[in-house]
Order: structure tokens, then C-alpha cells, then sequence
């Protein structure tokens, strides 16, 4: 097979309803371009942008810490540890897991340190979507304050090896 020359006359000016649909998906184009400045400042879903650089092993020592000092109870050898209202939690992400369990109280802010000891991977905590990346080597730390209570799911959503699909966390809120 060869590549050819097209015939002459062979493109055509949109015409009709063809104008009128790529008329809308620029308007529509045009309209998200607008408004991702304004969710990025006035949505209230982004992060502040406070983070830290951390050696994996200073991470989890602190984590260890803090899971040590705050242990309530424990889910399938898990610990659930349950800080104080407008404490610090620590979550810890690596292969192919997360931990510990935070326990929350609803309406009560929580500054929460993510961090991964050995790849990236994505925090997404459902049903909510709000979505992060946790990458080694940063202490993320995201402002949280729960308004529903509930057993919230953490899923990694950043492919991390052969166990990604069996990567869930949880966040309790009473």
C-alpha cells in the first residue's frame, strides 16, 4: 500500500448542523478555560500547598509514633488510632496498603501528614472523590475537617505494582 494524493476538491466547509456543534464545543471550551482559575482559588477543594521534605524512614518513625500514642482498637491487624480534635494524623501509603485506620469526629479539624515509603500513589478518598498524589520523600499535609460521618474508602488511583487493585484504606468518622 502507498500513500497517494488526494483528489482534488475532496474537503468540504463545515456546513449546518456541523457548525453549530463545533460552535458549542468551543464555547464550551472556551467556558472551562474561565473556570479553572476560579476553582482553583475560590473551589475550597485544593490542597494549600503545605509540604515537607521527609526521608521515607523519618516518615514512618513519626507515623509509628503517632500510631503508638493514639491506638484505639484494631481491623484485620490493622490499628485504628484516633487523634485529637485539630491534631495531627499521619497516613502512610506504601505497597500495597495504607496506613493506619484514622478514626474522625465529625466537624472537628484535622491537619493529616500523607506520605509514601516506597513509590507514588494516589489518595482518593470515596465517596467524596477528592483525589491527591502522595509522592516519597514529601510530608503532604492536608487540612481536613469531616461534616458526615460514615466509613469513607481510600483508594490508591496511581497504578503502583501487581497489588494496586487491593490498595484501600479508611477513614471512620463519628
Amino acid at each position: 500500500m502507498s500513500l497517494s494524493i488526494p483528489e482534488r476538491g475532496w474537503y468540504k466547509a463545515p456546513a449546518g448542523a456541523e457548525k453549530l456543534w463545533i460552535g458549542l464545543a468551543l464555547t464550551w471550551c472556551l467556558v472551562m478555560s474561565v473556570m479553572m482559575p476560579y476553582w482553583h482559588f475560590r473551589g475550597k477543594q485544593n490542597s494549600r500547598g503545605e509540604a515537607y521534605a521527609v526521608t521515607p524512614a523519618a516518615f514512618f518513625e513519626r507515623a509509628d509514633t503517632f500510631v503508638q500514642a493514639n491506638k484505639v482498637g484494631e481491623r484485620d491487624g490493622i490499628p485504628i488510632v484516633e487523634p485529637a480534635p485539630g491534631g495531627d494524623a499521619y497516613l502512610v501509603a506504601r505497597m500495597w496498603s495504607w496506613y493506619p485506620i484514622l478514626r474522625l469526629r465529625e466537624g472537628q479539624t484535622y491537619r493529616v501528614h500523607l506520605s509514601s515509603m516506597d513509590l507514588n500513589h494516589g489518595f482518593s478518598l470515596q465517596p467524596l472523590n477528592m483525589n491527591f498524589q502522595v509522592l516519597p520523600g514529601y510530608d503532604h499535609v492536608l487540612t481536613l475537617t469531616p461534616t458526615s460521618k460514615g466509613e469513607f474508602t481510600i483508594v490508591c488511583n496511581e497504578f503502583c505494582g501487581i497489588g494496586h487493585d487491593r490498595m484501600f484504606g479508611k477513614i471512620l468518622v463519628e
